[in-house]
């Protein structure tokens, strides 16, 4: 595992600016369009809202501090991100629209979100079992195919400055044990309320139940569902495994995340700003990565430790797991999808 992570950082780094996302030219327009907001931003620093709903405590929240100590670091302190935790700055889509109308804020968001504002072909990386490797997405956001969704996006209003943060991969969570896809058949799994999250699992053969987070510990606890999906951190930071026993690695999403900025603002930042928050962005998510991986091994074992039995699928195994999704990815037209979607991105992926 650490060989194939050790990979996966060397291959971001070659990214460099992994994606035109973050590697198109920077605006050089200011505010009162002197084109220069170095020397009219001299006096006082330039300061950053940055809004989002993890904690400080978990990878995530570090990596973001690492990034606001980056920024004040290689800016001279011309710069500054301030952090605001736990959603004290206000809910993702609150924050999107006030990024929107030009608001100094940064925030936190993925493909599944970016499909719900606008950008349904971006929705198809959250399906179940869609990647096969960290490889895999490295390779597709480094495409055209993903540089075209980031210019649409930008049309909308935001602009994303990094791409390569690993959320985590998400496993199932179940009480009762589960190892093929007729295992779960029936079965009722709590997802995130996204289409393409609950579409996804029903496509597997469970009954996806869109619940908030908050309301699954009581939910498994009384039978009202059997089952969870979500990164190892979550599963145990939400005490879940004092209620639910057992776990099957499936890795069915890949769940990368990306930070974004509206672009009228970000346009109002000198060339060599922008660069900075771009360049920061990413060396962060690197940072980040390299916790994800430690809390990985972490949470595993303390679940382990909880009682919690985890099993691995064999390549026949997730090979009927990934037979089993494709319906889903026939779906297109529920959700929007350009033709023949499935097969472009798997082309830009070199499949």
């Amino acid at each position: 595992m650490k060989r194939r992570f050790a990979a996966l950082l060397a291959l971001a780094m070659c990214l460099g600016s992994l994606t035109a996302c973050s590697s198109s030219t920077p605006n050089t327009n200011t505010a009162d369009g002197t084109g220069d907001a170095g020397a009219a931003n001299a006096a006082s620093p330039v300061t950053i809202q940055v809004g989002f709903e993890n904690t400080n405590e978990e990878p995530i929240g570090q990596a973001v501090e690492k990034w606001a100590e980056l920024v004040e670091e290689q800016s001279g302190g011309t710069m500054k991100l301030e952090l605001f935790a736990n959603s004290a700055l206000g809910s993702k889509s609150e924050l999107i629209d006030q990024m929107v109308m030009g608001e100094n804020i940064i925030t936190i968001a993925d493909g599944a979100f970016y499909a719900d504002y606008g950008l349904p072909d971006m929705g198809i990386l959250y399906g179940p079992f869609f990647f096969d490797t960290w490889e895999d997405v490295w390779t597709l956001l480094d495409s055209d195919w993903y540089a075209d969704e980031c210019e649409k996006l930008k049309e909308k209003g935001l602009t994303i400055l990094a791409s390569n943060w690993i959320y985590g991969e998400r496993e199932l969570m179940t009480k009762s044990k589960v190892v093929t896809p007729a295992d779960i058949k029936g079965k009722k799994i709590r997802l995130a309320s996204s289409q393409i999250y609950v579409e996804g699992f029903n496509a597997l053969g469970a009954t996806a139940v869109p619940m908030a987070l908050g309301d699954v510990y009581t939910s498994l606890q009384n039978g009202t569902l059997d089952g969870v999906e979500n990164p190892l951190s979550t599963l145990y930071g939400q005490s879940f495994q004092e209620v639910a026993k057992y776990i099957l690695m499936t890795g069915h999403i890949k769940n990368f995340t990306t930070w974004c900025i509206g672009t009228d603002f970000l346009n109002t930042l000198s060339a060599e700003q922008q660069e900075l928050l771009y360049s920061t962005a990413e060396e962060a998510g690197l940072y980040n990565n390299e916790l994800q991986e430690q809390a990985d091994e972490e949470y595993r074992q303390m679940l382990v430790d909880a009682g919690v039995e985890i099993t691995e699928l064999t390549d026949d195994q997730l090979a009927e797991w990934k037979e089993a999704a494709q319906p889903f990815y026939e779906m297109g037209d529920t959700f929007g999808w350009s033709e023949g979607l499935y097969d472009t991105v798997q082309a830009a992926m070199g499949k």
